[in-house]
C-alpha cells in the first residue's frame, strides 16, 4: 500500500465528480464527508481545515491539494479524497487550480504520524503516473482502488 493511514481509506470518503464554486464550498463538502464516513463533527473539522488554511495555502501543485487538520477527538488518521469536474482557484503554490484533493485529519497529539502521512501523500500525489490514474479513473471505486493500495501506485 502506497499511502497508509493506518485505519485505512474508507471507500465513502472517495468523491469522484464533483462541481463546487470554490474552497469554501469544497471545505464544506469535506467536512460533510468526514461526518457521514467517519461519524466526524463536520463543524469541528470544517473549523480545523480553515485554521490551518489561514497559516498558508495547502495547495501543492499540479493541481493537487492536501487540505489538513488535526483534531482532539480523532483516534486515528482519516482520509478523504475529491476529485473535482472542473479545477477551482485555490492559491496553489505554482497558480494551477486544483482538480484532486485529499484531505487528511489526524488526532491533535499525533505530531509525528500526522507528519509522516502528509509525507506519504505528498510523495504519491507528486508522480505524473498517479495523478493522470487518478484523473482517468471511472468513478469513485477506482479511485478508492488506487488510493487504498488494491492496484499499481507509484510511490514517486
Amino acid at each position: 500500500m502506497i499511502i497508509d493511514l493506518s485505519c485505512g481509506l474508507r471507500e465513502e470518503a472517495v468523491v469522484a465528480r464533483s462541481s463546487i464554486p470554490g474552497k469554501k464550498a469544497l471545505f464544506d463538502l469535506l467536512s460533510a464527508r468526514a461526518n457521514a464516513a467517519y461519524a466526524l463533527d463536520a463543524g469541528k473539522v470544517l473549523n480545523g481545515l480553515e485554521r490551518r488554511e489561514t497559516l498558508g495555502s495547502t495547495g501543492f501543485g499540479s493541481g493537487v491539494a492536501i487540505p489538513h487538520a488535526r483534531l482532539p477527538e480523532v483516534e486515528e488518521p482519516v482520509g478523504l479524497f475529491v476529485r473535482l469536474e472542473r479545477p477551482l482557484n485555490y492559491a496553489s503554490i505554482d497558480d494551477r487550480p486544483v482538480d484532486l484533493i485529499f484531505c487528511l485529519i489526524s488526532p491533535a497529539s499525533d505530531g509525528a504520524r500526522h507528519l509522516r502521512v502528509l509525507a506519504e501523500v505528498s510523495r504519491a500525489m507528486r508522480s505524473e503516473a498517479n495523478l493522470a490514474r487518478l484523473r482517468d479513473a471511472a468513478d469513485a471505486a477506482a479511485i478508492y482502488a488506487l488510493l487504498a493500495g488494491l492496484y499499481e501506485f507509484d510511490a514517486a
